[in-house]
Formats: C-alpha cells, structure tokens, sequence
C-alpha cells in the first residue's frame, strides 16, 4: 500500500529545498569593503577620472611616485600609516625646487645653535649687493621659490654640512650637491657670511667642501637630447651630479618637521619653538599674504594637490605646508594638508614626469595639461577620501 505525503507538506520541502541550493548574495558592509580595500592609493589610482587614467595608464613613462602618510590620532597619541605607490629610492627623479625645503629648515637649525645671530639679524653673502635676513629670505622660498634665496642659505650651510647633517638624522638617502640657476652652481668654496649687529659687521668664514661624487642610481642619464644655447645636443643629459632628493627621505623631512616628538632626539630638527612656528606659517602663508601681486602669485602658485590646476581662493580653514619643484619637466610636491573645520588631515608626496618629446631645457613640457591635473585630482581624492573615513 503507497503511503502520499500531503499536499502542504510537499510544497513546504520543496521551498526549502530551493532555498538550500542557492544562496543570496549581498553587497559587503563598510567593514567588509575596508579589509577588501586595503591600500587607499590603489582605490584612487583605479578611478575613471580622466586626470588620473590617463597618466595612470602609462606610469612608467610619466615616472610616477606617491608616497601617502594617513595620521590617526587616540588619546593623544598620533600614529602613521603609509601607502606607496612605485616609490624607489634607486631611480633617479629630479627634485628642483624642492631641496629648497631640507636647506630652510636646516638654515634655521644650524642659526639656533649660534647666540650671536638669529633669523632676524640682517646678513648678506661677500661679492653680494643685497642685504637681507633669514626670515625674509626663507619666506621668498615658500612663497614664490626664490632661486636667490636658496642659494644664499646654500652658502651658509655649505654642500657637506647639509649631506652630513642629514644624514645624522637618519635621512641617509639623499644628496644635495649645487646651487640654483647660476654660472657657478658647482663651486666647492662657500662664500663667507656678513652679518650686522648693531652696526657691528661679523664675517662667518666660507668652507670648502669635498668633490661631488657621481650618482650610482638608475636613470641618471635621461631622455634623447637637451638644449644647449641655440642648439639641441643629440645625446641623452646627464644628471649624475645633479642634487638627488628622492620621495621617501623628501615625505621624511615632513614628518620630522610637522610631528617632531615622533622622533628620537637625534632624528629631530633643532628649532626654536619660535623658529618652528615661523617655519610653520611660512610654510602654509600664501603668496598674497606675503606681500606679492595675486594675479601674478595666485593661491595655488605654489600649492599643486588639490588646488593646482585652478586660480581660486583657497578656502582658510584649509592650511598646506608644503613645498614644490618643479624643472626639466618633473614636478615634485611634499605638503602636510590640514583642514582643521572638518577635522581632515594627510601627508602626501609625489612626484611626475612630463617630458613628451624627450628634450631637456627646451621648455616644452606638459605641466599644466598632464602634471598639475593630475597631482591637483590626487590631493583632491585623498582629501575626499580621509573626509568620508
């Protein structure tokens, strides 16, 4: 005799049975996506924008590194987390402008442990018409990258008192060997320093420093020519011993400048707490406040992430400290950016190659339509990135 299960009971296993077999899918929760998402960089540099896909896409050829620092703060302690991106010590970049960062810091340090001079004593370089301070002449770096000032706290610091001074700081990957734009931009002997106290004139005596040693790094020899006069030499440049200030010892100074107590005595800078202050606002002061026309030194002149590619005012509740190079077709920006208001902050350095036609010094390269968008669209995601943490 066949035994029939009810009706209601057979549409009930066979639900059950359905719903065994397949499972429903859901999307990750934000804790989910956080472990999926690891590497914020990665996130970034995946997205559609235009800006970023197009150098993205060839990385390689633009040289592209990012060096990115999230800070977290818990009962008053702060801590750091990196993310890089290409960053390789061993292939050689052009700093520009950016060295002028580690000698203004450095300026300042080694006047600290002088009591007759202070960075308001007037001084002036032997053989120079130009009287000035240290104040004014290291708010003209970060305003507007004066060349004359750099090279004028270069002749006070000499070559090996900057490479030795770092270095004893632990920021051992790094050689500053040549001043700025002029004739004699390798010269060994450092001139002597004047400075005037009470209309007491006093000579610091110049140095003489040791032969630059050649680069052993990759890509030191670049590109298919340079121009030379009216000229265009058909070889590739030599940049072997040119200044070599790579990401990561650039993003280092940062950090020892903006957080000093997360670093051992030895590794700090020594600043006055009034010096440091000074750094500080001159760093993040733009070049209106300074005293330069703003049509011609506009908010962002010096400021690439996230505000490089347009001449608006930048809002004041968000303050950069940062400085950048710019030269030969590389663009460098190492910043520390704060927006206080909405309780963001970051550390980024980057560093771009735009160099098409693969000529140096002829002028023609693609800042304003590949570099500076794309570094302006990088600070502009991160920033939008630590909003939404």
């Amino acid at each position: 005799m066949q035994n029939y299960l009810p009706k209601s009971l057979i549409l009930f296993l066979t639900i059950l049975l359905i719903g065994c077999g397949s499972e429903e899918k859901k999307e990750p929760d934000a804790t989910e996506q956080e472990i999926v998402d690891v590497n914020p960089l990665q996130s970034i540099l995946s997205s559609k924008d235009s800006l970023i896909t197009k150098v993205v896409e060839k990385s390689d050829a633009y040289e592209v590194q990012i060096l990115f620092t999230q800070i977290n703060r818990e009962e008053g302690k702060v801590s750091f987390k990196d993310y890089s991106y290409h960053v390789n010590d061993s292939i050689y970049f052009y700093p520009a402008s950016s060295v002028k960062f580690p000698i203004a810091v450095l300026a300042l340090e080694k006047l600290n442990k002088d009591q007759r001079f202070d960075r308001k004593t007037p001084f002036y370089v032997e053989g120079d018409s130009v009287e000035t301070t240290f104040e004014k002449e290291i708010n003209k770096i970060f305003a507007v990258s004066d060349n004359d000032a750099y090279n004028r706290l270069f002749e006070y610091l000499g070559k090996d008192y900057i490479n030795n001074t770092l270095k004893k700081k632990g920021l051992e990957t790094v050689r500053i060997s040549h001043r700025l734009s002029i004739p004699n931009a390798y010269e060994l002997q450092n001139k002597p320093i004047i400075f005037r106290v009470n209309d007491t004139l006093t000579e610091v005596p110049g140095s003489t420093n040791s032969p630059i040693d050649t680069l052993k790094i990759e890509a030191v020899q670049k590109g298919k020519g340079y121009a030379q006069g009216d000229s265009i030499v058909l070889e590739p440049m030599d940049f072997s011993l040119k200044n070599y200030l790579p990401v990561s010892t650039l993003h280092n100074i940062m950090k020892r400048v903006i957080f000093p107590e997360q670093f051992s005595e030895k590794e700090q800078f020594q600043l006055s707490d009034s010096d440091r202050e000074f750094l500080l606002t001159s760093m993040s002061t733009l070049p209106k406040k300074q005293g330069y026309d703003r049509e011609e030194y506009y908010d962002s002149y010096g400021k690439f992430f996230m505000f490089g590619d347009k001449k608006d005012t930048i809002p004041s509740h968000i303050k950069i400290y940062n400085k950048v190079g710019y030269a030969y077709g590389y663009l460098t920006d190492c910043a520390y950016i704060k927006d206080a208001k909405n309780n963001v902050e970051f550390l980024v350095t980057a560093t771009i190659h735009v160099n098409k036609n693969k000529i140096y010094n002829d002028g023609v390269y693609e800042y304003d339509t590949v570099g500076i968008p794309f570094l302006a669209e990088l600070g502009r995601k991160l920033y939008q990135r630590e909003s939404n943490k």
